[in-house]
């Protein structure tokens, strides 16, 4: 379910627009605590399960194989043609023991644990290999348990955080400095080791090619960084997509970008009451953004802004205004202007990047007497009723960066490195029990017999147990025709 509905840990905005979406199944998935899925009841209880259970299963098969690897390999069958590879030779030498120690010297070498045996005088050797599988397989289940563990603790002291950072401006690592902050459990304001990423300049690659169907497509995101360390001196750096910045115990992400225009606002006066970037969110791949400004001190009335960025603007065949390329080629801002009580001072939170109109009164825009505002880079106008003037003084870029600290990432990559070793272990490698057998006739003569039996499938065994029957053979000194 957490990957199938928006949750509230990592997409809040998309919960609640899920629930406005969908009115009628939000409250049953809110009872099943569907959009908290990984901190629900019934998930932590599969979890705790799981857990458990692999415990279970993993100390007594622990236990069992300690003490099959300090056991002898198991007598000789009486009867080795009823298994698998069943295969006999006549032997010249007439010392059947001998025959066997040599057949024992030659299991070793192939990495068999052997033990003699002699039953109603008939010496042979058991040999058995492959448990290695078993601990390959142990290992698997082990690990498994500790990315469970390292997973828990990591997501229990871990954070992670996010940041829309213009240029020039800087983020530091500290509570205060997050747009939205998502703690562990367990986590402590201690767990913050202190630094600042500060955006020197955010540099995207587009397609350039006139000719080609992918104009304006990114071809890459480049973001130069200042970075400060505690005290420490300051680094140049480089943040590009799939290429995190590490400091400070974190991993900082390059998530996305768009425009910040600066708006300066100024009173009858000529007086700035405010001049600040404000990001800006994208539409399209052209980044056609929506932001809304919001004035509440310096003029006459409270002013809210609702604008459009077009960073290269045309006109299409219906009149109306579009973006057809992302970067700054003929950026245009439109601006709907709004006056009255913005919900500010009631102390309850507002949305940065929506502007409730329905204590407003609009201006400027498709309902007012005065036309929708259009600036161009650098132009200013008056605001209607004598409120001021606005002016877009700059267009900055912004980078929305996300800083994940994760303390046991690197015990989750060694269990997981673990959970691999121990799979392919106990798949590609066989258990075999392997037996020879020397039979002493009434004349004298031996006749050796060989033969395997697996624990499982596997597929080699016979052309294994003739192996060995050629290599035992065609040892020297044992004339074995």
């Amino acid at each position: 379910p957490g990957s199938l509905v928006p949750q509230v840990s990592s997409d809040p905005n998309g919960v609640i627009q899920y629930r406005a979406n969908n009115p009628d199944v939000a409250p049953i998935l809110d009872n099943l605590q569907v959009f908290t899925t990984y901190t629900s009841v019934w998930f932590s209880a599969i979890y705790l399960l799981l857990f458990i259970s692999l415990i279970g299963c993993v100390i007594p098969r622990t236990k069992h194989h300690f003490d099959a690897l300090r056991a002898r390999p198991p007598k000789t069958p009486a009867n080795l043609s009823r298994l698998e590879g069943f295969t006999t030779r006549d032997a010249a030498v007439r010392d059947a023991t001998e025959v066997i120690a040599a057949g024992q010297r030659l299991l070793k070498r192939q990495g068999y644990r052997t033990e003699l045996y002699a039953t109603d005088g008939t010496p042979s050797v058991s040999a058995e290999r492959g448990y290695l599988r078993e601990t390959g397989n142990l290992v698997f289940h082990t690990a498994l348990i500790g990315v469970l563990v390292a997973v828990g603790l990591g997501g229990g002291f871990g954070y992670t955080g996010q940041r829309v950072v213009v240029e020039g401006y800087a983020l530091s690592n500290s509570l205060a400095s997050y747009d939205s902050f998502n703690p562990g459990r367990f986590f402590t304001d201690a767990a913050l080791e202190p630094y600042t990423i500060a955006l020197d300049k955010f540099v995207p690659t587009y397609e350039e090619d006139l000719t080609s169907k992918a104009l304006g497509q990114v071809l890459d995101y480049t973001a130069d960084v200042t970075t400060t360390l505690g005290r420490g001196e300051s680094q140049k750096a480089r943040i590009k997509v799939n290429e995190p910045l590490a400091i400070g115990g974190t991993s900082v992400y390059l998530l996305g970008n768009g425009y910040a225009p600066v708006v300066t606002v100024r009173d009858p006066d000529g007086t700035i009451v405010f001049s600040q970037p404000t990001a800006f969110l994208p539409q399209d791949a052209n980044l056609f953004s929506l932001g809304v400004i919001k004035i509440p001190d310096g003029l006459k009335e409270q002013v809210g802004i609702r604008a459009l960025f077009y960073p290269t603007a045309v006109l299409t065949n219906l009149g109306t205004l579009a973006s057809s390329y992302p970067d700054l080629v003929n950026p245009e801002l439109t601006m709907e202007v709004y006056t009255g009580d913005l919900g500010l001072d009631n102390g309850q939170g507002t949305n940065a990047y929506a502007l409730d109109t329905d204590s407003l009164t609009e201006i400027a825009g498709r309902t007012a007497d005065a036309a929708t505002i259009k600036l161009g880079l650098g132009d200013s106008i008056d605001l209607p009723d004598g409120l001021g003037s606005v002016e877009l003084t700059s267009i900055p870029r912004f980078a929305s960066l996300d800083v994940h600290h994760d303390p046991a990432q690197g015990w989750v990559l060694l269990f997981a490195i673990l959970v691999l070793a121990g799979l392919i272990t106990s798949l590609f490698i066989p258990r075999r029990r392997m037996w020879i057998k020397a039979v002493t006739a009434a004349d004298g003569s031996v006749s050796l017999q060989y033969a395997g039996l697996a624990r499982g499938d596997d597929p080699g065994l016979n052309s294994a147990v003739a192996e060995i029957a050629d290599k035992h053979s065609d040892q020297p000194g044992l004339k074995v025709e």
